[in-house]
């Protein structure tokens, strides 16, 4: 993946085509008291994250529930965003514009709120409907607007704290986005390709991570993740919920255990392992079942004749 796309940087960069980027210029870099206040947010976009995450999940149940044939369910889905943007046309975005504008714009309260119950409204209707997609773009564009909210509500308090909306907006983005998808790091360094402000981007960081231990604790897994498991899809993490259907005594155990059977002669032993070879060998009986283990360098004592079973000789015990 990294190859992949530092190739692709290469190649946009050869043929002069400028990447399609937002940049958003830090006024004023988060002071200490401020990472407080971000890490406050990153609880905020763990319940929230936590609660889309139900929400697709009951609706999808409810949507197999109710009585609308298969073949209209996409229609009827089709039918309430259609009401979703005549209201508001941002709940349907799929691009950069909507979330440029909404950070670039100073909304008010109500605004942002009404933008953000409508575009999780959208979102759970979208998945639950069974339309294709996940939740990564619309994880950043709600962070966004949950980072602005929190702003706003904090100068409401009239506390003598105060956050740059813009910076809460990019928090918010970060933490919400990996309390859904996961990858704290990766949202991090969005933050920072988008602000070039490393004030930011710690706390980003600082609040993804809480977000992230946060869902971990009280979701379990990533959405990701619990989509492609749903699915039937077979993942290779540390959280996966899937992984223990595959897992069996025989992959746990090694395969590369040295075996002989309990009839075989010393000389034929001492011709398959010799001295260094392996220090144990497990002994099989003509069922292929475990009749005993022969440390290998007892095999070379003197004293054994050559014909006799391995299985029957036992080293004479050592004088004192």
């Amino acid at each position: 993946m990294p190859l992949a796309a530092l190739s692709s940087v290469l190649v946009a960069r050869l043929m002069d085509v400028a990447p399609y980027s937002i940049q958003i210029a830090v006024l004023q870099p988060p002071g200490a008291l401020d990472y407080l206040l971000y890490a406050g947010l990153g609880i905020v976009c763990a319940a929230f994250g936590i609660a889309i995450m139900r929400l697709v999940g009951t609706a999808e149940r409810l949507v197999r529930l109710a009585p609308i044939p298969a073949w209209s369910r996409s229609a009827a889905g089709g039918a309430l965003l259609a009401g979703f943007a005549y209201v508001l046309p941002q709940t349907l975005s799929s691009g950069h514009g909507a979330l440029h504008a909404d950070l670039a714009t100073r909304l008010g309260l109500a605004a942002l709120a009404a933008i953000f119950l409508l575009k999780t409204s959208a979102s759970v209707v979208s998945l639950g409907f069974g339309f294709r997609g996940g939740l990564f773009f619309a994880a950043l564009f709600l962070g966004s607007l949950v980072g602005q909210i929190y702003a706003r509500l904090v100068e409401l308090t009239r506390l003598p704290l105060l956050l740059q909306p813009e910076n809460a907006a990019l928090v918010g983005m970060g933490a919400l986005a990996v309390a859904v998808v996961g990858v704290p790091l990766t949202m991090s360094f969005l933050v920072l390709e988008t602000t070039r402000d490393f004030g930011v981007s710690a706390a980003t960081l600082a609040a993804s991570l809480i977000a992230s231990t946060i869902v971990r604790e009280r979701f379990g897994i990533s959405f990701s993740t619990w989509r492609l498991h749903l699915r039937g899809e077979t993942i290779r993490s540390a959280r996966d919920v899937g992984w223990i259907r595959t897992l069996t005594a025989g992959r746990m155990m090694r395969p590369d255990t040295a075996t002989i059977a309990a009839s075989a002669t010393l000389a034929e032993f001492r011709r398959r392992f010799p001295l260094g070879s392996t220090s144990r060998v497990i002994l099989l009986d003509d069922a292929l079942r475990y009749a005993g283990i022969v440390i290998t360098s007892t095999a070379y004592l003197e004293g054994p004749k050559d014909d006799s079973p391995v299985s029957t000789w036992r080293p004479a015990p050592t004088s004192r």
